[in-house]
């Protein structure tokens, strides 16, 4: 067998520019110390991470522009070399904020809570050469920028735009479609001057996503459209699934190269009408009683050819999360938690924890819905899957050797 590592380094350089995914760059750069050396890691700057400042025209009054972030999200699987007491603990995942290279912060891979403290032997530098590294997703989002003189940064000057952004990366910039506070689909490409609402006589629309280069879009009655886009013109709207009336929030998820439509039923109030518990404050009480509570999900896969979405009684070895700004799918022998599949993890202020446990479950809740009995509850009610989010695994934690510079996932 030819012996890789041996490659010319002008060869190996002129590979590596072939490379559009980052996280293939990284993998890349992981293979040996020889090709790490013949390929410098990129400079976070010029990655697609950063955008320019948008307009405002078209889409809000109250901001003078918004700003476009990208978070990736990681599952990170223990080394092969691991031999501590931890080695059933199977993939961790993570979304790591890097809008500040030199200080990147962890957030909850289903929100935008941030994961703190750190544990105290938790690494600076997350080196792919020695963790297997799976890119899961990316989460686009957007962020008002108001007018405040005395603001020191963005995040002093704005809040968060809550609407799911899908991103299409072009040669010479890039495409967006996401949701507009009417309701309506709106479209922005890099270098206009203003936002298009796309003409649509549709119902409110839920969620956008971006699969295969096209844009798809669906509504709260499950109607789903594809975004047809042509140089020069409006885009149009194609029929792709009829609408599937029932549930009261409608997601679109990628799995396994099909397009799915996850439906969302809640309630509200809680689940025991009985249950007051007097070692909660009234407000915190108050607060459950009027919340929403998700109660039950259905899942649909895309029949394009039919114009129609086939219910999905069986996920089999797949995993669906369904964050607040993202979707993303995972299978079992992945994340190789000791977990069960055929289920969806989901954010829910309902299961959210009064016990403050490192701020985890403070603040956004995750609740675990089986399709196998419709069994629903919060995560640490399950085996397997609160280990995926928080706290970090210990081999994570425990000194590893580290024989290479790279520094690619620096916290």
């Amino acid at each position: 067998m030819a012996e890789w590592s041996q490659l010319p380094r002008e060869l190996v350089d002129l590979i590596s520019k072939y490379l559009s995914f980052e996280i293939d760059f990284l993998r890349f750069r992981s293979v040996c110390s020889s090709w790490r050396s013949s390929v410098p890691p990129k400079p976070y700057p010029n990655t697609p991470s950063r955008f320019p400042i948008l307009p405002n025209n078209g889409i809000a009054e109250n901001s003078w522009g918004f700003k476009l972030t990208k978070t990736p999200l990681y599952l990170i699987s223990p080394p092969k070399q691991t031999t501590s007491s931890d080695d059933n603990h199977g993939g961790w995942i993570l979304k790591l904020d890097r809008e500040n290279p030199q200080r990147m912060r962890l957030l909850n891979p289903l929100s935008r809570s941030q994961f703190k403290p750190l544990p105290s032997n938790f690494p600076k530098n997350l080196d792919p050469s020695q963790y297997p590294i799976l890119e899961l997703g990316q989460e686009y989002t957007l962020q008002f920028i108001k007018y405040r003189p005395r603001a020191n940064s963005i995040a002093d000057a704005g809040n968060l735009y809550m609407e799911k952004v899908a991103v299409r990366l072009e040669e010479d910039g890039f495409l967006l479609l996401t949701i507009h506070v009417s309701g309506k689909l709106v479209m922005y490409r890099s270098g206009d001057t203003k936002w298009s609402i796309v003409d649509d006589s549709s119902l409110p629309y839920d969620d956008v996503i971006l699969k295969d280069g096209n844009f798809y879009a669906v509504d709260n009655t499950g109607k789903g459209v594809l975004v047809k886009l042509s140089d020069g013109s409006a885009p149009e709207l194609t029929i792709v699934g009829q609408s599937v009336f029932g549930g009261d929030k409608k997601f679109l998820v990628e799995s396994c190269g099909e397009l799915l439509m996850v439906d969302k039923y809640l309630s509200i109030g809680p689940e025991d009408d009985l249950g007051y518990n007097e070692n909660v404050e009234f407000y915190e009480e108050f607060d459950c009683y009027m919340s929403e509570r998700t109660v039950r999900f259905k899942v649909y896969k895309l029949d394009g050819e039919m114009q129609r979405w086939v219910e999905v009684t069986d996920l089999e070895d797949r995993i669906l999360f369904v964050g607040d700004n993202c979707t993303f799918s995972a299978l079992v022998s992945e994340v190789d938690c000791g977990c069960k599949g055929n289920c969806i993890l989901f954010t829910d202020q309902f299961f959210c924890s009064t016990e403050d446990d490192g701020g985890m479950w403070k603040n956004h809740g995750i609740g675990v819905f089986s399709l196998d009995n419709g069994s629903i509850g919060p995560i640490s009610s399950y085996n397997g899957y609160a280990e995926l989010f928080w706290p970090p695994p210990s081999w994570i934690c425990s000194p590893q050797p580290i024989d290479a510079e790279l520094n690619e996932l620096k916290i």
